[in-house]
């Protein structure tokens, strides 16, 4: 089976463009939101600094370092995920009679080639999303050994300042964590592809509208902001 790019039409040309700028805007935008409107990821990077203020004085420790366990966790499960889905989007593009016999039974644009050309845009999301959540994995250990290392006496004069290195760490594990989910929902959004150039559209602006609805205007976001009772 011989996948040719240079066969893609210019209409599923453009409407790719849009799918990666569609990506990137809308993880700018979680990460670099107006001021007059702060998004979930920027709202919930205060909580994690509280947090870390809190552990300083918080004694015993325990619950601190079962969620920090909890978040590795997380990300390890996604990481597992990411992977197989990846293994198996390459195995389908490998197996040129089962793609096929896909393109054949289902009401699929195309021949068995131009379906196995739309899965890679899927692979690379997905391989985006693997390579970020093993970072945040790894960034979560980095964060918990700098818990660790946070004396036990409140009045060190080291405490807050570990307390607050530990604090950037985890948020910075969370943005490649989140970037991960990104990519996740821009694979499936990838998935219209296989459906022809509007499934495509039509996958993009869901993905887009969804994560900047959940970012920006939902009932969890107002829950989040009230930070006083």
């Amino acid at each position: 089976m011989t996948i040719t790019l240079g066969a893609i039409p210019q209409l599923d040309l453009i409407l790719l463009g849009l799918l990666l700028v569609a990506w990137l805007i809308s993880g700018w935008l979680s990460e670099h939101p107006p001021k007059s409107l702060p998004s979930v990821s920027l709202l919930m990077e205060e909580y994690r600094r509280d947090w870390m203020r809190t552990f300083v004085t918080r004694n015993p420790r325990i619950f601190d370092a079962q969620l920090i366990d909890s978040l590795r966790q997380g990300t390890a499960f996604f990481a597992s995920a990411s992977m197989i889905a990846i293994g198996g989007g390459v195995a389908v593009i490998g197996n040129a009679a089962a793609v096929q016999r896909l393109a054949d039974e289902l009401p699929l644009p195309g021949t068995g080639p131009d379906v196995a050309l739309r899965m890679l845009p899927v692979i690379g999301f997905l391989a985006n999303a693997l390579l970020k959540f093993i970072w945040a994995n790894r960034l979560f250990g980095y964060c918990s050994i700098l818990m660790a290392a946070v004396p036990n006496n409140p009045e060190d004069p080291v405490a807050f300042h570990r307390a607050g290195q530990a604090a950037e760490i985890n948020i910075t594990a969370a943005k490649s964590f989140n970037r991960g989910i990104r990519s996740i929902y821009f694979a499936l959004a990838a998935l219209g592809w296989l459906l022809g150039p509007w499934g495509l559209l039509i996958g993009t602006v869901f993905a887009t509208g969804i994560l900047l609805r959940r970012e920006f205007a939902s009932a969890s976001r107002r829950v989040i902001l009230q930070r006083e009772p």
